[in-house]
C-alpha cells in the first residue's frame, strides 16, 4: 500500500511540474552577436514567467550572452551587492566585482559608461556641512545617450518621503515623457530600441536598451537612520531622493571608460586599495560633462556616426515567432505559451 502512495505521489509531482512547465514563457535569442544566438531557453518552473505585478517575486531572466545558455530567477529590483550596482553615496561595484565609492560633487554631472554607442552620465546631489572637507553625494538621475536617442530618468525632489508619491522624472530625445502609473506599465519608443517599463506602481523601473543595457532603477530617499549612523545632517527640507542602480551591459568594447565603465575592460587593473574599508577612487576632472545628456568629458568616447547598431534579426524570422519584445535582457524575444 505504502509503495502505491508513494508511485501516486511521484505521477502527482511529475504532472504538476509538467503542466507548469508547459505554461512557461520560452526565450527566443534573437542577436546574431549574442552566444546564445538561435537558441529558445525556456523559463524554470520556479518562475515560469519573465514578468508579474507583484514587484517582490522572482521572475525569469535570460541572459543570451551568457555561456551556459540557461534562464534562472532572479528580483527585479537593483542589487547593490552585485557587480554593475550604483548606490548609496555612491558605492559603486564594478565590472571586476571590487567595491568602490567616487563622490563627485553636488550638483554636477558625470561619466559613469562611455563607449561608441552609449554614453551614460549621472548628476550628483548633495550637500556639505560645516566643517566638512566635501561633498556628501548621491546619484539623483541618469542621462542616456544611445545610438541617436537621448533618455533621462531622474528622482524629484522631495522635502519629505512618501512612498505613495512617484517621484520618477522621464525625458525622451528632448520631450517630457510619460510612463503610466502602475505595475508592468510599459513605455516602447518608436523603433522598439528603447523600453521603459515600471516594476512597481510607482518609483521601480526597468530600461532596456536593445541589444546594449539593461538598467534597474529605484528612488529612495535618505532615511533618518541613514543621517544618524553617517552623520549626513541632511536639512529638513530636502530628503535627498536619489536612485538605486543596477547596471547590464551586453556589447561594451574593451575600450569603455566613465567611472564605472572602465572596470569592464578585459586590461582594467582596479586603483581601489584592497582591505580599506572604503577604497575612493578619483578623477573627477576626467569624468565632468557639461550637463546631463553630453559626451564632452575628456575621457568620452561617445560617437553614433562611428558606430552602427542596426536591428539584425530577419523580419521573416520573427513573424515566425508567437512573440513579444522585451523583457530578456535586451537580447531575446519572449515567447508565450
Amino acid at each position: 500500500m505504502e509503495i502505491r502512495s508513494s508511485s501516486f505521489f511521484i505521477i502527482l509531482i511529475i504532472f504538476v511540474s509538467t503542466a507548469i512547465q508547459a505554461k512557461a514563457d520560452s526565450v527566443y535569442c534573437s542577436n546574431p552577436a549574442s552566444r546564445c544566438y538561435g537558441k529558445y531557453i525556456q523559463c524554470p518552473y520556479e518562475c515560469p514567467s519573465t514578468s508579474y505585478e507583484n514587484r517582490k517575486a522572482k521572475v525569469c531572466h535570460v541572459n543570451c550572452d551568457s555561456p551556459v545558455c540557461k534562464s534562472h530567477c532572479k528580483h527585479r529590483k537593483p542589487n547593490c551587492n552585485s557587480p554593475g550596482s550604483a548606490c548609496y553615496d555612491p558605492r559603486f561595484i564594478g565590472g571586476d566585482g571590487i567595491v568602490f565609492y567616487f563622490y563627485g560633487k553636488s550638483n554636477e554631472h558625470f561619466s559613469l559608461v562611455s563607449d561608441t554607442s552609449l554614453q551614460i552620465n549621472g548628476r550628483f546631489i548633495g550637500h556639505r556641512p560645516a566643517g566638512r572637507t566635501r561633498d556628501f553625494t548621491w546619484i539623483q538621475a541618469l542621462g542616456l545617450l544611445f545610438n541617436s536617442h537621448s533618455i533621462s530618468l531622474e528622482a524629484t525632489k522631495a522635502a519629505t518621503w512618501n512612498s505613495e508619491v512617484d517621484h520618477l522624472k522621464f525625458s525622451y530625445n528632448g520631450e517630457e515623457l510619460v510612463v503610466p502609473e502602475g505595475a508592468l506599465s510599459s513605455w516602447y519608443s518608436p523603433e522598439k530600441e528603447v523600453k521603459v517599463e515600471r516594476v512597481a506602481k510607482k518609483n521601480s523601473v526597468i530600461v532596456t536598451l536593445k541589444d546594449t543595457a539593461e538598467i534597474i532603477v529605484n528612488v529612495v530617499p535618505v532615511t533618518k537612520e541613514d543621517d544618524r549612523v553617517h552623520h549626513y545632517k541632511v536639512p529638513p527640507d530636502d530628503c535627498f531622493a536619489h536612485l538605486e542602480v543596477q547596471f547590464t551591459f551586453f556589447s561594451l568594447s574593451p575600450n569603455v571608460d566613465g567611472v564605472l565603465g572602465r572596470t569592464y575592460r578585459p586590461d582594467f587593473e582596479n586603483p581601489a586599495k584592497p582591505g580599506v574599508a572604503m577604497p575612493v577612487v578619483g578623477g573627477e576632472d576626467k569624468y565632468r560633462t557639461t550637463s546631463l545628456l553630453s559626451s564632452d568629458c575628456s575621457t568620452c568616447l561617445f560617437s553614433p556616426e562611428t558606430h552602427s547598431n542596426q536591428e539584425t534579426t530577419s523580419q521573416t524570422e520573427i513573424l515566425t515567432l508567437d512573440c513579444t519584445r522585451g523583457a530578456s535582457a535586451g537580447y531575446g524575444i519572449v515567447c508565450k505559451k
